[in-house]
C-alpha cells in the first residue's frame, strides 16, 4: 500500500511494484497526489503521474475520517509493506501509528520516509530532497563557483531505492522471524552514503573536499569538452592505463613520461595540462570522429546527451531501456522500463498511472464490502 507523496516512497513503491508487487495507491479523496500536476500535461492529464504511478491501483481514502481509518487497517490486515511519508506523529494521531497496524497484521512492514526521520531535533521539520542534497554536501561539491542544486530529485530517487532495498530486508528478515517491523528511511542518509568518505577524510585529516566543477581531485583528464560540431563528449580517465591510451591518442605521449602522470593525483595536480591537450585535439573533430577514435582507442568517452539523443541511442535501444506502453487516455506513450533485468523473474510495466480512484470499488469490493457499503463510505467523504 503506498501512501506516500512527493517523490521519495512512491517511487520505491513503483519498484516494487515493476516487478510484481500488487499496489494500491491510497490517495485523499478531493486531494490527489501532487504529482498528477508536477511538470507538463497532455491534455490536462499530468505526464509524470504515468510513470510515478504504473502498476498501482488508485483508490481514495481520507484516513483523518473514521471510515477511511477503518478502512485502511482492514486494508492492512492483508498486506505486507505499507509506504507512508508523513511527519512524524501523524498517523499516530489518526489512530493508525505502528500499535494499531502492527496489531491487525503483525507481520506488515511499515515504510516512513521522511526528510529527517522519525526522531531527533529536525524529526517535525517538512523535509524534501532538494533540502537533503544541501544538507548532505553533495550542493556544497558540485558545480562551478557557487554550490549546484541537481535540477532534477536525486536525494529522493537515491532514497526510493534504499526504501525499496530496506523493504526487501524486512521482508526476507520476516522469513525468519515471522514479524514484520518499521523501517525508517530519512531521505538525508542515503544521499550522505553515496557522495563517498567525505566523514572519514576529515575525521581522520580535517580534509574538506572542494568544488572542482567537472574536473576530479583523483584522476585527469576528467572533463566534458566541445567538439567542432558544437556537441559536447565527456572522458573518464579512472585507470592508468586509460589515461596513458588517452594522451597517445591525442598527439601527447611526451606526458606520459613526467613523473606527475604516474598516478591519479598527480595527474589530477595538472589537470590544467592534460585538459589543454585533450581538449584541442577534440575541439578539432566532430563528435562522430572523436567518438569512433577514442572507441578505436578503447579509451573511455561518452557523448553529453538529452532526451532527444537518449531515445535515439542504439545501446538503450538495444537494452530496451525506454519502451512503449499502452495509456487508456493517452493511447501509446513512452517512459523509463524497469529498473534492471532478472533472467528469471523479469519485471514488467502492466500499465500506466491510473486516472484518481479509479479502482476504489474494485479494491474495496475485494475486501468484502458490499455496494451499500462502499456508497455509505463515499456519502461520508471517506471515500
Amino acid at each position: 500500500m503506498d501512501l506516500a507523496t512527493l517523490f521519495a516512497g512512491p517511487l520505491a513503491a513503483m519498484m516494487l511494484g515493476d516487478f510484481g508487487a500488487d499496489v494500491v495507491k491510497v490517495e485523499h479523496p478531493r486531494k490527489p497526489d501532487p504529482s498528477r500536476g508536477h511538470g507538463p500535461a497532455k491534455d490536462g492529464i499530468g505526464l509524470w503521474w504515468k510513470v510515478l504511478g504504473r502498476n498501482k491501483r488508485a483508490i481514495t481514502l481520507d484516513l483523518s475520517s473514521p471510515g477511511g481509518r477503518d478502512t485502511l487497517l482492514a486494508l492492512a490486515a492483508d498486506a505486507d509493506v505499507i509506504v507512508e511519508n508523513f511527519r512524524p506523529g501523524t498517523l499516530e494521531r489518526w489512530g493508525l501509528g505502528w500499535e494499531e497496524l502492527s496489531t491487525v497484521n503483525p507481520r506488515l512492514v511499515l515504510a516512513r520516509v521522511t526528510g529527517f526521520g522519525q526522531f531527533g531535533p529536525y524529526a517535525h521539520r517538512p523535509g524534501f530532497g532538494t533540502l537533503a542534497e544541501a544538507m548532505s554536501g553533495f550542493a556544497a561539491i558540485t558545480g562551478e563557483g557557487a554550490e549546484t542544486l541537481p535540477p532534477f530529485g536525486l536525494a529522493d530517487s537515491i532514497a526510493a531505492l534504499a526504501t525499496a532495498y530496506a523493504v526487501m530486508t524486512a521482508l526476507t528478515a520476516r522469513t525468519t522471524t515471522g514479524r514484520g517491523q518499521v523501517v525508517d528511511m530519512a531521505i538525508i542518509e542515503p544521499m550522505l552514503a553515496v557522495i563517498g568518505p567525505h566523514p572519514l577524510w576529515y575525521d581522520q585529516l580535517g580534509y574538506v573536499q572542494p568544488r572542482t566543477g567537472n574536473r576530479s581531485r583523483n584522476n585527469a583528464p576528467r572533463n566534458t569538452y566541445r567538439t567542432s560540431d558544437g556537441s559536447w563528449v565527456a572522458v573518464s580517465t579512472s585507470a592508468q592505463s586509460i589515461a596513458e591510451r588517452v594522451l597517445r591518442l591525442v598527439g601527447r605521449p611526451e606526458l606520459i613520461d613526467e613523473p606527475w602522470f604516474a598516478d591519479g593525483a598527480g595527474r589530477a595536480e595538472h589537470a590544467d595540462v592534460l585538459d589543454e591537450a585533450v581538449g584541442s585535439w577534440i575541439a578539432r573533430r566532430t563528435r562522430d570522429d572523436v567518438m569512433a577514435a577514442f572507441e578505436k582507442a578503447e579509451a573511455a568517452i561518452a557523448p553529453v546527451y538529452d532526451v532527444r539523443d537518449v531515445v535515439t541511442d542504439p545501446q538503450y535501444q538495444a537494452l530496451g531501456t525506454v519502451t512503449e506502453v499502452r495509456d487508456p487516455e493517452l493511447g501509446p506513450i513512452k517512459m523509463q522500463n524497469v529498473l534492471f533485468r532478472l533472467s528469471e523473474t523479469p519485471g514488467a510495466i502492466r500499465w500506466p498511472g491510473r486516472p484518481h480512484g479509479a479502482d476504489t470499488a474494485a479494491v474495496l469490493a475485494e475486501l468484502g464490502l458490499t455496494p451499500a457499503e462502499i456508497d455509505a463510505l463515499r456519502d461520508q467523504g471517506a471515500v
